[in-house]
């Protein structure tokens, strides 16, 4: 049996329709849920892994598509887990279009922001050249989740953080009335508060953010 045919026979014998109900509700009944919960899906996923893990390690990518196109959001974490274990340090330069596919199907928070911060921040790191064209793309793009992307991809980069490329798309939207691009705008900028204090305050107190976007900037500070 192939590791995507193993993985949902155990994931539907392992639903549960009354954690279903309460886990769509939470994400606004935009996905349909089995109903398995993280740690006991995690432990499921894992061992049906190992079980196949030389078949992932050759078709990760494929595998993960795949996974994509079902419709409950159980296999869409999957998808996401595999490619970040996968593809670490190992990125083919066209992959920039396996994320962009990723992050406009099936987007919500959960899903954009674990690939912004995983995968889109990594690659990036990996291809340090494409980081202007990609965020370029991604923050002209009319898609809020792209955009959200391009704000979210250096969580994490520290001190390593390009400060004026982060202002600078915090600025391009700062008038957004998204509550997601505001959100992501004071996540972003918080985050980087941690290293440059400093910076963060300054730009905040000359730039017009959203009430949102700013108290979340300052929380911290």
């Amino acid at each position: 049996m192939s590791f995507i045919a193993e993985l949902e026979k155990v994931f539907r014998e392992n639903a549960a329709a009354e954690l279903a109900a309460p886990m769509e509700a939470y994400m606004k009944n935009n996905f349909s849920f089995l109903g398995i919960k993280t740690t006991p899906r995690r432990i499921l996923f894992k061992e049906i892994w190992r079980l196949h893990k030389g078949e992932v390690k050759q078709n990760a990518r494929e595998i993960a598509l795949e996974l994509y196109q079902k419709k409950e959001r159980e296999f869409h974490y999957c998808a996401i887990e595999i490619l970040i274990k996968e593809l670490k340090n190992k990125y083919q330069k066209d992959d920039i279009q396996l994320l962009e596919k990723l992050i406009i199907t099936h987007s919500w928070w959960d899903s954009v922001d674990t690939i912004a911060k995983y995968l889109l921040g990594n690659y990036l790191v990996q291809f340090p050249d494409e980081v202007q064209n990609v965020v370029h793309k991604f923050s002209n793009s009319d898609n809020m989740w792209l955009n959200r992307s391009a704000i979210l991809f250096q969580l994490d980069y520290k001190a390593k953080t390009d400060a004026e490329l982060l202002f600078s798309v915090c600025e391009k939207h700062a008038a957004s009335k998204e509550f997601f691009i505001q959100k992501a705008i004071g996540w972003a900028l918080r985050d980087y508060s941690r290293f440059n204090p400093k910076d963060v305050t300054e730009f905040v107190g000359k730039t017009n953010l959203k009430p949102l976007s700013q108290r979340e900037a300052l929380r911290n500070l």
